[in-house]
């Protein structure tokens, strides 16, 4: 965890005495929001704006726990989030959010830090946005009186789980942004058999389709899953959405996703859902911006 502390100390250092520059060459909404669907994008807020965010993923549409009982999974609900963020500069983000959760550790409290490393412009040598995130998250679940399980919590340090995240993309032009990343999410507690840390890839995608209107997607690939012998097969949680820009602050999505989990903390250390088994559900995104 020292890695883990003595990297987000020095992002919140850089960003503290770092300088925003002005550039006309500088190129705008390589994604529209700070999100793709489930990883993160490049994006950052602006300075001194304020996010309400609400995120919510519906059960599973088809499959063994799908179809007309849960009227295709809009009776039940995996995970629901509701946050804060807020732009400290244009390059440099904060934020709390709360989740449901959809993994063994539940009723998270997530504090985020999120800063743009580097911004992508015209007729420069900077060719491609970069951006690291860092999210701590926090279960205030009750204790188990069962003992050796994961929610016995025999230290506080059990409830935390971190994610480490770094993501370049490139505007390549007005209709097509293409994102890769890695990432790293540790949990302080886990099965026998299990592993702690989780290594990860992921790549994302927008394509405008009309003025307001954009088609996204992304996949995330945990590294070694194989090597976690849990009994559970882990699988790839691939996402595909469609964002509307509505215009006074408001951004609407509305998606497609395997993942049950909303946070990082979550999706990419438990999904086991398959798509090819109709465990898929519908999810949306709500997210207006203030001035403060």
């Amino acid at each position: 965890m020292r890695h883990f502390y003595i990297l987000i100390g020095l992002l919140i250092a850089s960003a503290v005495f770092g300088q925003d520059r002005v550039d006309d060459n500088k190129v705008v909404q390589t994604f529209r929001h700070t999100r793709v669907i489930n990883m993160h994008s490049v994006e950052t807020l602006p300075a001194h704006k304020l996010d309400f965010r609400v995120v919510h993923r519906f059960g599973d549409l088809a499959g063994e726990s799908g179809g007309w009982t849960t009227f295709y999974g809009l009776e039940s609900a995996s995970d629901i989030a509701i946050g804060l963020e807020y732009g400290l500069s244009d390059r440099t983000m904060v934020g709390i959010t709360r989740t449901k959760g959809s993994g063994p550790l539940k009723q998270n409290l997530n504090g985020l830090f999120k800063y743009k490393i580097m911004e992508q412009r015209e007729n420069s040598s900077a060719t491609f946005s970069m951006a690291a995130v860092g999210l701590a998250s926090y279960s205030t679940m009750q204790k188990s009186s069962l003992e050796g399980q994961i929610t016995s919590f025999d230290k506080s340090s059990h409830r935390l789980t971190y994610h480490l995240g770094l993501q370049i993309a490139r505007k390549f032009s007005d209709r097509f942004s293409l994102q890769l990343g890695g990432s790293w999410t540790a949990r302080n507690v886990v099965e026998i058999g299990d592993k702690n840390d989780i290594a990860a890839l992921n790549a994302g995608m927008r394509i405008q389709a009309t003025k307001s209107m954009g088609i996204i997607f992304d996949a995330v690939l945990p590294m070694l899953s194989d090597e976690r012998d849990t009994g559970v097969d882990y699988t790839i949680p691939l996402a595909v959405g469609f964002e509307f820009d509505t215009g006074g602050g408001h951004v609407f999505q509305v998606n497609l996703t395997n993942s049950r989990g909303i946070s990082e903390t979550d999706f990419i250390p438990y999904t086991s859902s398959s798509w090819g088994e109709g465990e898929f559900r519908l999810g949306f995104t709500i997210s207006r911006l203030f001035s403060l």
